[in-house]
């Protein structure tokens, strides 16, 4: 028998699953409405816990710096000087290429490179 004449009874949440439940919802990509139906929550409650359990300046975490976005560089091909093909570490013959960078850096690369370690090499000299 229904005793408290057919209203609802609120459900109690306790103040750590609110917090988690708000931490998910701002979370980068997440939906407030998809977080909503993995707690079985309203999505109207849910937007109530995030405006009173919202993060304060204090908690926020300064977020990471943008990534530079890719752009293209001028590149001359070109034949090798002989003087610089008795440097020391050239092997003088065509498995290598050298890269300069800002018209200060030379960079030679062999033919087994990482292709990731030398983007991290032309990215520091770049920003030098």
């Amino acid at each position: 028998m229904d005793t408290n004449g057919g209203r609802r009874t609120n459900k109690r949440w306790p103040e750590a699953l609110k917090r988690e439940i708000v931490a998910a919802s701002f979370a980068p990509g997440a939906s407030v409405s998809v977080v909503a139906r993995q707690y079985d929550v309203n999505v109207n409650q849910v937007f109530s816990w995030r405006h009173r359990y919202r993060p304060t300046a204090d908690a926020v975490v300064h977020p990471a710096p943008p990534v530079p976005r890719p752009r293209l560089v001028p590149v001359t091909i070109g034949v090798e000087p002989e003087s610089s093909a008795a440097l020391p570490g050239s092997s003088g013959s065509g498995d290598t290429i050298t890269i300069e960078v800002a018209g200060t850096y030379l960079v030679r690369v062999g033919v087994n490179f990482d292709g990731r370690v030398l983007r991290r090499v032309l990215d520091c000299l770049v920003r030098r």
